[in-house]
């Protein structure tokens, strides 16, 4: 999020904003407890991370589920977090506010975030303590844009998470809520980082 926020305006309001801008091609915003805050560019790396992992997960998990790209919006209701993660994947029965836009999506099962060096920290932290107040999410992937690192936070219990890192481009990334593995290669295939990290 950016650290300006603007004065306290209602969900209502925001989404109603929200859908404006996007008819006159505007910026994505952030609504988290009354304030709104405006979402950056992304980079080269971000896109090509992103797009790999919609073409991975979306060739591999069937009809039962679908996989959409940033322009997904997710309503966390428990704590009034509305925002555009990178990838959602929702399976069976989906579940949105109750009216008529079909944009703001409340059961994700898989929610991805591609982290730079000024998101990082609040992807890790401040998102995860946000999104896990969501029943249906499984599972919640931070991928690096600098370097090869994709963390996996899996839900076990209720309460209980386990946090996997990959960080070699032999390993395979395992979604057991979906019943897929995704090659770390594949999700940075074409992505430039710095040479020590292994040629891509």
């Amino acid at each position: 999020m950016s650290a300006q926020p603007q004065p306290y305006i209602t969900p209502e309001e925001y989404l109603a904003a929200e859908r404006a801008a996007h008819r006159d091609i505007a910026g994505k915003h952030e609504y988290f407890q009354g304030e709104v805050y405006a979402m950056g560019g992304a980079s080269r790396q971000h896109n090509l991370l992103a797009t790999n992992l919609i073409v991975g997960l979306d060739t591999r998990i069937g009809d039962a589920c679908n996989v959409y790209p940033s322009d997904m919006r997710v309503h966390v209701a428990s704590n009034d977090l509305y925002t555009y993660p990178n990838v959602v994947v929702v399976c069976g029965d989906e579940e949105f506010l109750p009216d008529a836009y079909l944009d703001t999506l409340l059961n994700p099962v898989v929610l991805v975030e591609v982290s730079s060096r000024s998101t990082a920290q609040y992807d890790q932290e401040g998102k995860f303590l946000l999104y896990r107040n969501i029943s249906s999410l499984r599972h919640y992937l931070l991928v690096d844009s600098q370097r090869v690192r994709i963390l996996c936070i899996t839900r076990l219990e209720a309460d209980t998470w386990n946090f996997r890192e990959y960080t070699q481009l032999t390993d395979q990334v395992v979604l057991s809520a979906l019943e897929v593995e995704i090659p770390v290669s594949e999700i940075y295939r074409k992505v430039p980082l710095p040479a020590a990290n292994g040629a891509l």
